[in-house]
């Protein structure tokens, strides 16, 4: 073989390894760009999910927030109406006891209820012997309707007529005044009676009735107040 035909063999021989080297480098560069895709894409994603999961957390935190501050107001919305409730029904109270004043100042209609509210705390006493206090300024009244009183209840429970010791010496606090303080004891009229040996008390007066009708009827109240404040809304 001739040198030009060794010298032709080898360029071609030459050739061949230089595609071939050629070939290899573009598959390798081929699967790195992939490879490197591939790897950016997994990034982005991780990234990706990274950020919808950041977004999702402050968006809880912002709804929890939202909850938070509504329930916040929808308490302090709910103490405001409790507290004009209690502010109102203390002022139907204050009203009311303002009334009850007149119930005393009328003597003859006086009278009789004083009457009545003795029978009726002989009757839930139901004690041989009693001890009545009354304010000083009740005490004439106290006495005239006494001895009526204690055979009515001797007739209606069908007993002797009770021992009725009125108390001279210890009164019910008086009338509230002009100058009235809310630390102040005052009683709007009444009686309190007490067995003989002050183990059982029953307080009867105006304020104590007016206080149990109150707290009966409170529900009902606070009710119709709710109702009020709905129909305005």
């Amino acid at each position: 073989m001739d040198e030009a035909s060794v010298a032709q063999q080898l360029s071609q021989m030459a050739d061949f390894i230089r595609n071939e080297a050629v070939e290899k480098a573009s598959e390798i560069e081929a699967a790195a760009a992939e490879e490197f895709q591939i790897e950016k894409l997994q990034l982005v994603e991780v990234e990706k999910k990274k950020i919808r999961q950041e977004y999702e957390r402050k968006e809880k935190q912002v709804d929890i927030k939202k909850k938070i501050e509504y329930s916040m107001q929808l308490n302090a919305s709910r103490i405001e109406v409790l507290q004009a409730q209690d502010d109102l029904v203390k002022s139907m109270m204050e009203s009311a006891g303002k009334e009850l004043l007149c119930q005393s100042q009328d003597h003859q209609s006086y009278k009789k209820l004083l009457s009545i509210l003795i029978v009726q705390s002989l009757l839930r006493l139901k004690e041989s012997a009693v001890i009545l206090r009354c304010r000083e300024e009740d005490l004439q009244l106290v006495e005239s309707v006494l001895e009526s009183a204690g055979n009515e209840y001797a007739e209606t429970a069908n007993v002797h007529p009770p021992e009725i010791v009125l108390d001279r010496q210890v009164f019910l606090p008086s009338a509230p005044s002009h100058y009235y303080k809310a630390h102040d004891l005052s009683c709007s009229g009444g009686v309190v009676l007490a067995s003989r040996d002050g183990k059982i008390v029953f307080e009867n007066t105006l304020d104590a009735r007016l206080e149990l009708a109150f707290r009966k009827k409170l529900p009902e109240i606070r009710q119709s107040l709710i109702g009020q404040v709905a129909a305005s809304a």
